[in-house]
């Protein structure tokens, strides 16, 4: 009896042993590792910084951490974060290739995807497109122009009521990368722009949630019935809807006269076979996302600071008033006579507020 409990006590020993993640040599020290959970255990995921701080101080600017069996390298600092990204920027060129991003968008979108031949043809490719349908040019900025008009029209109509901003934010920039991605605009009650603001707004609090970080951990928990699904079902609604225009414009495209993002792209795939219908979708997608999610945002936290610092918003407003004088709306060329203004916007888009 005592040496089959021995014999038992050796097994269980054995395997917790064999779980147990090990830092490879020459990796940067942390904290003691637990079996099967690593280092999950060290983090708060409601506020993940503040005990990644601690951890800093205990072991230094470049330490590890393990989620689950996975390893991670946090660098802090200036100087490592230079020698990581600028010294040596070839070797830390990639993403960080997270297991449930890749499974929900199945490793087909460029945003995300890894460093490499791919990645570099469908990011030339993005970046020249969307420079030639008006980003960082006039028409851009006739665009937001345009879709400012109906942003203040809901704002007019829901006088006395309560409104959601985060809704009218992301509507509004959904709708302008909308029109350069399918050259269409929708109307904020439309299906289409209602479903993809749901999908983007579900999906980014699932991968930013503890569900996320779960999926990455626990693989034998992937294929049960958890909140982390909620994301796959909603990247398939998101993806059916991209098909269904993709499928318009391949009925009434001209080749060699494009009229959005998904002509371009395409006329691309005629000439080069590493573009295909499925990496367009995912492309598309990305692109939506990425352009609605950080834009609303940062409009969010703009106007909560304005709201709790009235002294900074009524500044603004002056300066804007005396720029607008005599014109209806402020413009692009203006951003030398709005000096706080502008100083304003920065402080936002800045680290301090990330």
């Amino acid at each position: 009896m005592c040496l089959s409990l021995v014999l038992l006590g050796l097994c269980i020993c054995f395997i917790i042993l064999q779980l147990m993640p090990r830092r490879p040599k020459n990796f940067p020290p942390g904290p003691p590792v637990l079996p099967i959970l690593g280092n999950i255990w060290h983090l708060n995921p409601q506020h993940p910084l503040e005990d990644l701080d601690k951890l800093r101080k205990s072991y230094g600017d470049v330490y590890s951490l393990f989620l689950g069996p996975k390893p991670f390298v946090v660098i802090n600092g200036v100087k490592a974060m230079k020698e990581a990204m600028v010294i040596k920027a070839a070797e830390f060129a990639g993403r960080p290739q997270d297991t449930f991003v890749n499974d929900v968008f199945d490793v087909k979108g460029v945003i995300l995807a890894d460093y490499g031949a791919s990645w570099k043809e469908h990011r030339r490719f993005a970046l020249m497109t969307l420079r030639n349908f008006g980003l960082g040019k006039k028409s851009m900025e006739e665009r937001i122009h345009d879709e400012i008009q109906h942003t203040i029209k809901t704002l007019d109509e829901s006088t006395g009521k309560t409104l959601c901003p985060q809704v009218m934010f992301h509507n509004v920039a959904s709708n302008i990368i909308c029109q350069v991605l399918f050259g269409t605009r929708y109307e904020y009650d439309d299906e289409f722009i209602t479903t993809v603001i749901q999908c983007v707004t579900e999906i980014t609090k699932i991968i930013n949630g503890p569900w996320a970080m779960l999926y990455d951990s626990l693989p034998f928990i992937r294929n049960l019935p958890l909140p982390f699904n909620k994301a796959f079902k909603d990247t398939k609604r998101s993806s059916d809807l991209v098909l269904r225009l993709l499928n318009e414009h391949k009925k009434t495209r001209v080749p060699g006269e494009p009229r959005d993002f998904l002509d371009c792209y395409l006329d691309e795939m005629e000439k080069d076979s590493t573009f295909s219908e499925d990496k367009l979708i995912f492309t598309a997608l990305d692109l939506l996302f990425a352009g609605t999610d950080t834009t609303s945002n940062t409009l969010l936290t703009a106007f909560l600071y304005l709201m709790n610092h009235p002294h900074i918003q009524e500044r603004c407003q002056q300066e804007i008033d005396k720029v607008l004088e005599g014109k209806d709306q402020v413009c692009f060329d203006d951003r030398h006579q709005i000096v706080h203004s502008i100083l304003y916007i920065s402080l936002i888009d800045g680290p301090s507020c990330l």
